[in-house]
């Protein structure tokens, strides 16, 4: 994958947006919808793929049908933010699959984690047994979701 960005012009930008709505959508359907033909459409969505723009494509969830309407925000702050501390955060919090998102920050704590849940229960015994325990925490506090007003990815 090459360093510099690749250059994007309104078609990319409405293959992109298309694709971000539907994954699936067949390449005819895709070139009909932002105005070329299926050639040059084929071609501009495999350089999307190539220089990384398009990382992929997955199924979107719904996270309350399946069982996990309970989301809470956690700040972490953690004892030691040396390297390899923080190398060490990085490699447990992969491990726990209740931490639906995680961002280093920069700001009076170090980490924001988004961790979805089934109730509040479930979400305080992963809270004391699994996020408590990750390397170097030092304390957390905790935000509970009443509504999801937008959310969504790219």
């Amino acid at each position: 994958m090459p360093n510099d960005l690749p250059d994007m012009d309104r078609f990319d930008t409405a293959i992109l947006r298309e694709l971000a709505a539907d994954g699936r959508m067949p390449v005819t359907e895709l070139a009909r919808r932002i105005g070329l033909s299926k050639t040059p459409t084929q071609a501009r969505v495999k350089r999307l793929e190539e220089t990384g723009v398009i990382a992929g494509y997955r199924a979107v969830l719904n996270p309350i049908r399946m069982g996990l309407a309970h989301v809470a925000f956690v700040e972490v702050r953690l004892s030691d933010t040396r390297e390899s501390a923080l190398q060490a955060f990085n490699r447990a919090v992969q491990g726990v699959p209740e931490i639906e998102e995680c961002h280093m920050m920069a700001s009076s704590f170090d980490y924001l984690l988004k961790v979805r849940t089934g109730d509040i229960a479930e979400y305080r015994r992963v809270l004391g047994e699994r996020i408590s325990s990750l390397p170097h925490v030092a304390s957390t506090s905790t935000f509970v979701v009443m509504e999801a007003v937008k959310e969504r990815g790219l």
